[in-house]
């Protein structure tokens, strides 16, 4: 096994020697490209030996074994000529995307339609690209080991300044599928699906239930969709769908789910399942808002995504979303927004996550919320996940782990009897919907079961805002008077 997180380093350090990359962000996108023309490479080896009529769909020229495999091939001006002038200009514009290998023509057009080459040293692209060639696809050991680059990738992408990308952690993913249990034959769509991770989980939760044929891994490859709209994360979500056996992922679209109006969202466009972690506390660009009604429009783009998984949910569809803790004592919009969630769906589980969970991107508390649309919500069970004895905060060393979430699991029951075997502990805990309308849709209901918690209710917040005001008042009153005693009696 090659030592891929060494290989990583010392690609970077190369890099870094070349005038034409300018910052990590640059670097990511140089380096991202590369991998996914090795990865493709090597997935085709491994069919051309399952499929005796394969037919690739980049022209052999441009193919990675042909101008890459060799280490003591093209380098120099030479290389920066092919890769500027033949192999970017034919994987923007010029593939066959029509006949038999036409989608995965599309597929690798897709990925180069933001792509650009920025090293400007063949002899620097030379030494990354026998680097990468150290690694090989194909083996399973090396396949799984690439899956931690996507953590590290994107904590590059942060210290970039591009925010927003938060690397969902694995062990969060893993329990939204396991709980949402998408079937085989059930559709699943991620709108904002970043790299890929909540789908990967949901391949893999499908193959370990549910794959036993060739005919049902066919029907696993169709249920899969996502849709992000920035151009890295986009590549590296095809990437991992291709490292993990969807050779020609078409239904990951490089688009933005909330620029389409959503009146023109009909039943085709439904799903069973939506599992998400929208982008939150970022602001949409001027004009997507209105592309909703008028009762949803804002520029928050989690909120935005919230009104249209609501639709996008088939009648008993099932949905898991990630939420930081604004959307649930938010008001004006997002009041509207959870009233319509909980008159459309059954809202049944909000697990709250401690804090640190989403280290190193963001400190936000965040939120699990677990629905079901075609019937509205009687009543909201909360599940306060704790740390795990001898934790206090997750951090690189020590993150959040899936066999943490075993007691929810084991106190999980089924939605068939409507979660009937649920009992209250000193972590859950049952609100009727009755209680959240009086609260005017304010979600932030804290732990009953444990002392004095920080609210955020915001009339609990006002009010003790006016009490400490008028305390103030109080005493500034009361020194006036002192002082104009003390001044009166020289």
């Amino acid at each position: 096994m090659s030592n891929v997180s060494g290989i990583i380093k010392s690609i970077q350090d190369i890099m870094r020697k070349d005038v034409g990359v300018d910052g990590d962000a640059q670097r990511i996108s140089q380096l991202v490209w590369m991998f996914f023309l090795k990865i493709f490479d090597d997935r085709e080896a491994e069919l051309e030996l399952l499929e005796d009529d394969y037919k690739s769909p980049l022209p052999g020229h441009l193919r990675w074994r042909a101008w890459a495999k060799d280490p003591e091939g093209i380098t120099g001006d030479a290389l920066s000529d092919f890769v500027n002038n033949q192999l970017f200009p034919t994987l923007k514009e010029k593939l066959v995307t029509h006949g038999p290998a036409g989608e995965r023509a599309r597929v690798v057009r897709n990925v180069f339609e933001d792509a650009y080459n920025y090293m400007k040293s063949g002899t620097l692209m030379r030494q990354v690209i026998n680097k990468i060639c150290e690694i090989d696809f194909n083996n399973t050991s090396d396949r799984h080991t690439f899956g931690s680059i996507y953590e590290q990738i994107l904590r590059d992408l942060q210290s970039a300044g591009n925010a927003g990308e938060f690397y969902t952690p694995r062990a969060v993913t893993r329990f939204i599928v396991n709980r949402v249990n998408p079937r085989l034959d059930e559709t699943v769509l991620d709108p904002a699906c970043g790299t890929g991770g909540f789908l990967t989980c949901a391949i893999d939760h499908k193959r370990e239930h549910y794959v036993k044929t060739r005919e049902d891994e066919e029907t696993l490859v169709k249920s899969i969709n996502g849709v992000e709209k920035k151009a890295l994360p986009h590549m590296l979500a095809v990437t991992n769908m291709i490292l993990h056996g969807i050779d020609t992922p078409t239904k990951i679209r490089h688009d933005n789910t909330l620029s389409r109006p959503y009146k023109d969202y009909g039943n085709a466009d439904r799903v069973n399942v939506i599992v998400t972690n929208p982008p939150f506390g970022g602001m949409e660009e001027d004009g997507i808002e209105n592309n909703f009604p008028a009762t949803y429009r804002t520029r928050e783009t989690a909120d935005l995504f919230m009104a249209l998984i609501i639709k996008l949910l088939k009648d008993k569809g099932r949905a898991a979303v990630v939420l930081p803790d604004g959307f649930l004592f938010g008001e004006g919009m997002k009041t509207r927004l959870k009233q319509s969630l909980l008159e459309e769906c059954n809202l049944h589980t909000i697990v709250r996550l401690p804090n640190g969970v989403f280290n190193p991107y963001t400190g936000i508390k965040t939120n699990l919320l677990f629905f079901t649309k075609g019937r509205p919500t009687k009543h909201v069970w909360y599940y306060e996940h704790p740390y795990p004895e001898g934790v206090k905060n997750y951090n690189k060393t020590k993150p959040m782990r899936f066999e943490e979430f075993q007691t929810e699991i084991d106190w999980w029951g089924s939605e068939v009897d409507g979660f009937s075997a649920r009992v209250q502990t000193e972590q859950a805990w049952k609100v009727p919907v009755a209680d959240i309308v009086a609260r005017n849709y304010n979600l932030d209901i804290k732990n009953p079961h444990v002392g004095e918690q920080i609210s955020h209710d915001p009339d609990e917040l006002l009010a003790k805002y006016r009490t400490i005001m008028a305390e103030a008042a109080s005493i500034r009153e009361r020194l006036k008077q002192e002082l104009m005693a003390a001044l009166g009696g020289k």
